[in-house]
């Protein structure tokens, strides 16, 4: 029986039990789900010749001995394998191959294989997104048959480009634009096509990376402007339903009056609004003015699909016991680890997370995935072992940011070291020495890449030239070299690079003064504040 099928006989508590009821879990029966789904993947994926590769010759016979046997993996334990589409090596066939970007500079792309299994789980764990987004407390969601969602989702073979299809396979839900249109389309069309028919048919649910919301959300604005766009306006409203007109005049009346521009809340009432990637939390309270919704965030990987979702109160992540197997590595051990790549980082499992620790997280992707221990890349803080707010009994996070050896800018960057190097490089400019951070803009708290470069004493013209200089070269290289770098400036006009030239020696005089070698990505904030005021003490160097 389809998901539309059940809305159609009222069967709203099965729906809330079959979709939501892992909020009702305890820790017990969490931790059931858990082990009872991975030795069923571990059968899989030993017997395998891809985990058969990476385990050289071991067998586990139980969780303890998979935990202890299985080394903690990144991308490059499977490129040779998934880069090729080397079905044969792995676990279960493949449905789909999805895809994202890897490194810029490096590696172009990484893929990840979806099992039938797996696709299964996503359209389950995506349909609980939903409902959760209407929801207003525990058992009560309002989704229909014939609802309406603005396509602000990268398509195929992005992992966001299921969502369509794991829909329509149970509910007949409008996309907006149709999804067989919006794959042709650039972003800018499919948001314009897309607010236009919203304009005639509504919206009741928005789904899309935080950033990306927040700049499509803006284009409404653009129904607001003056006289000089009256024939556009007016073209606009012929184009409305009656009741859809009705708002919209009401709306321009009631913000000529307030003397603000039009916002999409004045205009559509969203039932569930989802946000996905990083950097959620720079753009949640303007999203929450522009639509009169707080948007529930939800947690979905290319590698590990979709793995987890905020309830109705919004107040931390949930993962899904079913999606994949999930360790924490305190962030103490994680830093340990960067420090001494030998050093093998010890795990805690869902029923060990305390309280206030921050911890990267490591994934073994369930129902026939490749992925086993796997190191996604990202950082969580457990922000409880229970709710009274959602009365739940499972732990619930909050999304951190990318592990620090990585910059992610708005969900749309990978940007590491080698990327840097690489784009000093290719840029010609003689430099010395550098660190980047990713650092926040003081009005609006959005983020960016601030880059402190010490230039050779023989590139040294002057400060300010050589600081334009070279962030006109860097950012000249970062598009070349990073496809989603230039797509911040293209999709999201933001221009995501700062540029700070250091004196020349102030690393050196860093080093002396507190003997720490600064790592040149996302080293201590507070060491770089340090090395920037010590300029002010290295007597007889000139201003640049």
């Amino acid at each position: 029986m389809t998901f539309e099928e059940k809305l159609k006989n009222q069967e709203y508590d099965r729906i809330w039990q079959e979709y939501c009821g892992f909020l009702e879990l305890d820790m017990d029966a969490y931790m059931g789900i858990q082990n009872r789904l991975l030795e069923e993947q571990m059968r899989l994926w030993c017997s395998s010749p891809l985990g058969k590769k990476i385990l050289k010759g071991r067998v586990p016979r139980n969780i303890q001995e998979f935990r202890q046997i299985v080394p903690l993996t990144t991308y490059e334990d499977y490129a040779d394998v998934l880069l090729l589409k080397r079905e044969d090596m792995l676990p279960d066939k493949p449905i789909i191959w999805i895809q994202t970007t890897w490194e810029g500079g490096k590696h172009p792309i990484k893929v990840a294989p979806y099992t039938k299994g797996m696709l299964q789980t996503y359209k389950n764990n995506v349909l609980t997104c939903m409902l959760l987004s209407t929801s207003t407390e525990k058992g009560k969601f309002d989704v229909e048959a014939g609802d309406t969602f603005l396509y602000a989702l990268a398509p195929l073979p992005y992992t966001t480009g299921l969502i369509p299809l794991a829909l329509t396979d149970e509910v007949d839900i409008e996309f907006l634009p149709p999804v067989s249109e919006a794959v042709n389309m650039t972003f800018s069309e499919r948001n314009k096509r897309g607010f236009k028919m919203g304009l005639s048919k509504g919206i009741d649910f928005f789904f899309g990376l935080g950033s990306v919301a927040y700049y499509v959300s803006l284009s409404v604005a653009a129904l607001s402007e003056g006289s000089q766009k009256g024939s556009s306006v007016l073209k606009k409203i012929c184009s409305m339903s009656p009741s859809m007109m009705a708002k919209y005049l009401k709306a321009k009346r009631e913000c000529k009056r307030e003397n603000r521009p039009l916002k999409p809340k004045d205009i559509f009432r969203l039932k569930g609004f989802l946000c996905a990637g990083t950097d959620n939390h720079c753009y949640k309270d303007d999203l929450e003015d522009l639509w009169g919704v707080r948007p529930v965030e939800v947690f979905s990987g290319t590698e590990p699909s979709c793995i987890g979702t905020e309830t109705w109160n919004r107040n931390g992540l949930y993962f899904f016991p079913d999606a994949c197997f999930y360790e924490f590595i305190p962030e103490e051990e994680m830093y340990k680890n960067m420090e001494d790549k030998s050093y093998t980082p010890r795990t805690v499992c869902m029923d060990e997370v305390v309280p206030g620790e921050v911890y990267e997280i490591a994934l073994t992707v369930l129902k026939g995935g490749a992925f086993a221990r796997y190191r996604v890349g990202d950082m969580y803080r457990c922000l409880g072992l229970t709710s009274k707010e959602d009365e739940t009994r499972i732990p619930r996070f909050e999304y951190i940011d990318r592990i620090p050896s990585i910059i992610d800018i708005a969900g749309f960057t990978r940007i590491s070291e080698n990327s840097i190097k690489n784009v000093i490089e290719l840029s010609g400019v003689e430099v010395e020495n550098w660190v980047a951070l990713k650092e926040f803009t003081q009005d609006k708290g959005r983020p960016f890449l601030h880059l402190y470069v010490e230039l050779s004493p023989g590139a040294v013209v002057n400060r300010a030239v050589s600081r334009e200089l070279l962030k006109e070269q860097l950012t000249i290289y970062f598009k070349y070299v990073d496809q989603d770098y230039q797509d911040l400036k293209r999709i999201l006009g933001m221009d995501p690079l700062e540029v700070t030239i250091l004196r020349c020696g102030t690393f050196a005089a860093f080093r002396r003064q507190t003997g720490k070698v600064l790592r040149h990505v996302n080293p201590s904030v507070h060491d770089v504040q340090e090395m920037v005021k010590l300029q002010g003490t290295l007597d007889g160097r000139r201003n640049y």
